[in-house]
């Protein structure tokens, strides 16, 4: 078998040390239920190596060559069986055992791809949560009063977010005034510019006040350019400290 597998025989050991898992052990029980045809053993075990190996980090190229030799190895020895013990008498039943072997190790394969992509797609999912939240970091500072701090660039994506995360907010939370702080901003297209004045309507029929603050001469540019005027929907103000002196 290590020969047939020779980029992860020389990881054996750094497998079982990084995630626990035994390639040798788990071998001989794909092999076990490969040949005694254990369906439902055969599936859970696949479900169970698919999330391990995703949680590891380990590749998938690793788990294809490891599975390959397990697959090439057990033709080794059906092929020495047969001519030891004369087990397959004649052509029809070495089609029937060919088949019953590799649609096991097949249904292994596919249902540990299956579960490896399904842990992968929910820690994204879960990650990509997280990254939606930190990017839309509304801070209760009252029981009235929110802030919004915008930081880095906002492209179309995350403006979406912001929508989204902020009408939410406020519908949860009721509150009467939204503090965006636009001093941390890199970028904002045009595009985004038009979304943002969107943003503002949304929070006003909520019958939330909006305070904008921090911007800059570069971005004031670009929403004089794009048409787009906050006035009607919003407050301005040059800082976010002078604005909750203000309030407070």
């Amino acid at each position: 078998m290590f020969s047939e597998a020779v980029n992860v025989s020389s990881k054996i050991t750094d497998i079982l040390n990084q995630g626990n898992i035994d390639l040798l052990k788990n071998a001989r029980t794909l092999i076990y239920y490969v040949v005694d045809q254990k369906d439902e053993e055969l599936v859970a075990f696949a479900k169970q190596e698919g999330i391990a190996w995703a949680e590891h980090a380990l590749t998938l190229e690793l788990k294809l060559e490891w599975v390959q030799a397990i697959r090439r190895t057990l033709w080794h020895f059906v092929g020495i069986l047969d001519v030891e013990k004369n087990i397959m008498n004649d052509r029809t039943e070495f089609y029937e055992i060919e088949k019953t072997i590799n649609d096991q190790i097949d249904k292994f394969l596919n249902n540990f791809f299956l579960n490896y992509t399904k842990y992968k797609d929910t820690i994204f999912l879960k990650q990509r949560d997280m990254v939606d939240h930190l990017s839309v970091p509304i801070i209760p500072v009252s029981e009235n009063v929110s802030i919004l701090p915008l930081i880095g660039t906002v492209d179309s994506y995350r403006i979406q977010i912001i929508v989204e995360k902020v009408l939410s907010n406020i519908a949860d939370s009721r509150i009467h005034t939204l503090v965006m702080d636009l001093s941390g901003i890199a970028l904002m297209d045009r595009d985004v510019i038009n979304n943002l004045e969107k943003v503002l309507a949304g929070v006003k029929m909520l019958g939330c006040k909006t305070v904008l603050t921090g911007l800059r001469p570069d971005l004031v540019r670009k929403m004089v350019h794009a048409g787009v005027c906050v006035e009607e929907n919003a407050e301005t103000k040059g800082s976010l400290q002078e604005t909750l002196k203000n309030i407070f």
